[in-house]
């Protein structure tokens, strides 16, 4: 729990705002309770006071005001349930708290609390009047009500004053303040047991995220949240996990690149060290005089001419899959008619086909009569497609060339393709073994797909040895 710091943050904050959200209640509760506990005794105060002077009123005979009534007064204390003082319209003490006028015991004005005189002077002006103050008889803070004892005519003939201590109104405050601090000290610990249980369900998912994210920084990828939750905290942990998945596909992609880049390192290596060795030697037995013979001399010459023009393909080949797989490299691109190039390139593929016997029969709509596209490369492609066609087909064979509906195939009945070189005849460097490839490159179908790539034509392959073969090209249009 120590260790996890935003949660003892969180709780701590949460807790902080709690006290002081309840010592203000608290403030609010002490001083509304109190005026409300007060307000309530002034008002049973003055409904006795009011009571007793009715009474007094009743049974006070209007000329001999101390006679009748004296029984009422011994028991008044009893009645009130608290110290009555009785005052006539000529300030003189009927009574006090604590005892009667009788007996001997005169009892004066000037033994009332010192704030009697104010509360008299307001009764006999027709008020009823309250005080608060320290009564030094009860030696306590004191509640004093008055209220005017009404004559038979109207008139106001005495003063009933009601003296309460009220320490038991404090009392009664300071045991419900002590209640509410204790239920505001347990509110608190419940409060923060809760919040922490909260915080760490709250952080436990981010601890769980950044571990994710370490294992992420030291390279392992595969690392997941395992998070579903329907929040912004859920939608965080699926974008990591959707990272990692990322970083995955990019590791893997990033070592089958490598593996490509020391493949083609391997092959370039080995494709240039043929013709370059051969070259060498012949150059060497030529200049050396080994070959004397003119016949021979010729020979050698043409071995040397034939693998110049190789080198000179294999290097051309390079440059333009090069170019191709650079997609900062643009390609001139403008309004062509596809039917015009199939019958320049049937034209230049004549004579290719002618030597081996094999006819070109073409077949085409115009549903390519606007294309946008680069005249050059886009002949370089069906050129590539074709010639191996022809290369592939048997002598006097036949090679289709049809367009319908956005889609040009190329179709020949020759060795074709095993099923297991299917998916790797656009690979570079990529070739069969069969005699009729050994003098290609392997780069040539590389280059036709980059090509349709960049053209967004998609390639379907179909092939069935020594029954068909065709390739697909379908132009989007």
């Amino acid at each position: 729990m120590f260790k996890n710091r935003i949660a003892l943050k969180l709780s701590s904050y949460f807790a902080l705002a709690l006290l002081v959200f309840s010592i203000i209640i608290a403030g609010v509760f002490f001083l509304l309770f109190k005026n409300y506990t007060v307000q309530l005794h002034k008002t049973e105060l003055e409904n006795r006071a009011t009571g007793i002077a009715q009474s007094i009123s009743e049974l006070m005979p209007a000329n001999a005001r101390q006679g009748g009534y004296g029984a009422y007064l011994r028991f008044i204390q009893d009645i009130a349930m608290t110290d009555v003082w009785i005052i006539d319209e000529n300030l003189n003490l009927i009574t006090r708290g604590q005892g009667i006028g009788a007996g001997g015991n005169e009892y004066l004005y000037s033994d009332l609390p010192s704030d009697a005189d104010i509360i008299i002077s307001e009764v006999f002006a027709g008020k009823t009047a309250f005080s608060e103050d320290f009564s030094t008889l009860l030696n306590a803070p004191t509640l004093t009500v008055g209220t005017p004892i009404v004559g038979s005519k109207g008139e106001i003939i005495g003063v009933v004053l009601l003296h309460s201590p009220i320490e038991g109104i404090n009392q009664a405050i300071a045991d419900s303040f002590t209640a509410l601090a204790i239920s505001i000290l347990a509110a608190l610990f419940i409060a923060f047991s809760l919040s922490i249980g909260f915080s760490v369900s709250f952080t436990n998912p981010l601890n769980r995220m950044k571990n994710t994210a370490m294992l992420l920084a030291n390279g392992d990828y595969t690392a997941q949240t395992g998070i579903r939750q329907n929040d912004e905290l859920g939608d965080l942990a699926i974008t990591l996990d959707i990272l990692s998945e990322r970083l995955e596909k990019a590791s893997q992609e990033s070592a089958n690149l490598e593996k490509m880049r020391q493949d083609f390192v391997a092959n370039i290596s080995h494709e240039l060290r043929t013709p370059v060795t051969v070259i060498r030697g012949s150059l060497e037995a030529l200049f050396d005089g080994v070959v004397s013979d003119p016949e021979k001399v010729k020979n050698y010459q043409q071995q040397i001419m034939s693998e110049t023009i190789y080198l000179q393909r294999l290097v051309g080949d390079l440059l333009d899959l090069s170019r191709l797989q650079n997609t900062d490299f643009e390609i001139a691109k403008q309004e062509i008619s596809i039917s015009a190039l199939i019958d320049d390139l049937t034209r230049s593929m004549a004579h290719i086909a002618d030597e081996k016997g094999v006819r070109i029969e073409v077949s085409k709509d115009n549903s390519l009569e606007h294309v946008w596209g680069d005249y050059g490369r886009l002949r370089q492609m069906l050129m590539i497609f074709v010639d191996n066609a022809v290369k592939f087909s048997p002598e006097n064979g036949i090679v289709e060339l049809n367009l319908e509906n956005g889609i040009i195939s190329i179709i020949d009945k020759g060795t074709g393709i095993c099923e297991e070189d299917l998916p790797y005849i656009f690979t570079r460097f990529y070739k069969s073994s069969s005699e009729q490839n050994k003098s290609g490159s392997g780069l040539g179908l590389a280059i036709a797909k980059q090509i349709a790539e960049r053209h967004e034509i998609k390639i379907n392959v179909e092939s069935e040895p020594y029954v068909k073969t065709a390739f697909r090209l379908e132009f989007n249009i």
